[in-house]
């Protein structure tokens, strides 16, 4: 509305400031999150992503940092992307910044435009399962494990007992599953554009240059200089945020009714150490 009663003004009248809505989606992709740690999640991004889509702006800016995570959560922030940016008729336009791997490139390719620095990280396009075995290790501490189960399947791939074939090819048979929509969705938005490399599906991830040179993003550059290149020196650019963090909300000891008691405090610091080393873990993947 506000452009269309600009245009309605005398020219030397007129404001040549476009102001551009730009959403952050910055770490790793986890459901849920927590207070000290919070992740990309559905939950966590929707509100920003809606607001961004309702500014009368010609298109909307997204800057994506982020090695990945859950399948489920980039495919559904993907999934509102879309369907905002065809509701609201505007063009999306992404940034990289050090990272779009994995669920990061599946948000990335929302975008009706990918931009990358030549030395950011793309692609990654594939599906990884990680944990650990201790198989030996109640024995040597004298512990005994009970686990009762109605189904034969309900402990496959216990961390306490030695892996069994047929767990692995049923973990395998999903990660196919999983992979295979991966690639789909890809395909879907990139079609054309795509090269024909044999490893472009495989897991193997490159720089922004040779991304670009791949097809998997449209051009290198960082979102100030695009968008004022596209739309104006005076273009100004709006960071949309979601709502504000634990201490953000209730000040440094909590000033909400009833505040926070030491044992809230210490188990959500406990779930943040752990979300630490799972979000290291997955950024370690990309040397960063």
């Amino acid at each position: 509305m506000k452009r269309f009663l600009n245009r309605l003004l005398p020219k030397s009248w007129r404001s040549d400031i476009v102001i551009i809505p730009v959403i952050r989606l910055h770490g790793t992709i986890m459901p849920g999150g927590g207070q000290f740690r919070p992740s990309l999640s559905l939950a966590s991004t929707a509100g920003p992503i809606e607001r961004a889509f309702s500014f009368d702006a010609p298109v909307v800016a997204i800057s994506i940092n982020s090695p990945g995570g859950s399948p489920v959560q980039s495919r559904l922030i993907f999934r509102r992307i879309r369907d905002l940016a065809t509701e609201k008729n505007k063009k999306v336009l992404v940034f990289v910044e050090d990272v779009a791997a994995s669920g990061g490139y599946m948000i990335a390719i929302a975008g009706d435009e990918i931009f990358a620095d030549p030395s950011s990280i793309v692609g990654s396009i594939g599906v990884v399962s990680a944990s650990f075995g201790f198989p030996e290790l109640l024995k040597k501490i004298g512990v005994e494990r009970r686990v009762h189960t109605a189904g034969q399947n309900k402990a496959v791939l216990d961390p306490f007992k030695p892996e069994k074939k047929e767990d692995i090819e049923r973990l395998k048979a999903l990660q196919l599953d999983v992979h295979e929509t991966f690639i789909d969705l890809v395909k879907d938005r990139r079609g054309p554009k795509l090269k024909d490399d044999p490893d472009l599906f495989t897991g193997l991830f490159w720089t922004g240059k040779k991304g670009m040179e791949l097809g998997l993003v449209d051009a290198l550059g960082d979102m100030r200089s695009v968008l004022k290149t596209r739309f104006g020196p005076k273009t100004q650019l709006k960071l949309i945020t979601g709502p504000r963090g634990l201490f953000g909300r209730f000040g440094w000891f909590g000033s909400s009714r009833g505040g926070f008691s030491a044992p809230d405090i210490a188990a959500a610091a406990a779930s943040g150490a752990i979300d630490a080393a799972e979000e290291r873990a997955l950024w370690a993947r990309f040397g960063l």
